[in-house]
């Protein structure tokens, strides 16, 4: 089982050896983070059947971008993912929130 730590360093490491960091300014990576969404979504188009090993690799792709986009900021993605859902903490209280899908500038 790997761990964040060492997945991390096994796609730095194939990033590295095939000299593609360069490649991975935020902008582009960001992007690339769109197209894998947009392609894992399209696992679910025109029908509620799907195929799950598919989605699984293009939740991969998506994953592996979003931590490559982490390496390029110098971010933590848990410390501020934990820090946002402390904010979501705030802005959907469960009193307010619990089984609603409205936003929370519409939550009554």
């Amino acid at each position: 089982m790997t761990d964040l730590k060492q997945l991390k360093q096994k796609i730095h490491d194939f990033n590295e050896e095939r000299d593609w960091m360069q490649f991975h300014s935020p902008q582009n990576l960001a992007k690339s983070i769109a197209i894998e969404a947009g392609e894992l979504l399209e696992c679910f188009q025109w029908s509620e059947d799907f195929d799950k090993e598919a989605v699984c690799e293009e939740m991969a792709d998506v994953y592996t971008y979003l931590l490559d986009l982490s390496e390029a900021l110098g971010v933590d993605l848990i410390e501020i993912t934990d820090r946002k859902m402390d904010k979501n903490a705030l802005k959907y209280p469960v009193d307010k929130a619990r089984g609603s899908s409205v936003k929370y500038d519409k939550l009554k």
